[in-house]
């Protein structure tokens, strides 16, 4: 399983973002990390339990706290979609 880090593509597995995807842009602490959909999907920039997302085998080269347009174009480098 691959590892929860900066730049990982994320699914959300609970609430009602569930079945989307995010990037993580910053890891709080062993618990929890910030994500964010970058605009391109439903998903806010905010802090997420790492029980509630399942690790996506896809990473992008991301700074740690990268702000959205840094992750938009990241993704776009990548040839990634979130949605």
């Amino acid at each position: 399983m691959p590892a929860i880090d900066v730049g990982r593509v994320v699914v959300v597995l609970a609430g009602r973002r569930a079945g989307q995807k995010a990037v993580v842009v910053d890891v709080i602490d062993r618990n929890f990390v910030l994500v964010t959909g970058a605009g391109l999907n439903k998903v806010k920039r905010r802090r997420m339990n790492v029980k509630h997302l399942e690790p996506t085998q896809y990473k992008v080269k991301l700074e740690r706290g990268a702000d959205d347009e840094a992750v938009k174009a990241a993704l776009e480098e990548a040839g990634l979609s979130l949605s």
